[in-house]
């Protein structure tokens, strides 16, 4: 587990290990929430980036009868 220090202007760096693990670059969006007492960080991805990760999802479900 890596350290980070907040700024006087409540900044955090990310460390590199993880920038370069996450494929983050310079002015990419991220999401911020408060969850059970820590703070975590999505980035927002392209849509285009999203293409093809549900692949294999099982469909085979019966769904509720008010749902198309």
């Amino acid at each position: 587990m890596q350290s980070v220090t907040v700024s006087p202007k409540y900044q955090v760096v990310i460390p590199k290990t993880i920038r370069e693990s996450l494929n983050l670059s310079p002015g990419q969006k991220m999401q911020v929430i408060e969850y059970a007492g820590r703070i975590e960080f999505i980035p927002e991805r392209n849509i285009k980036e999203l293409r093809g990760f549900l692949k294999g999802i099982n469909t085979e479900f019966k769904r509720e009868k008010d749902r198309v």
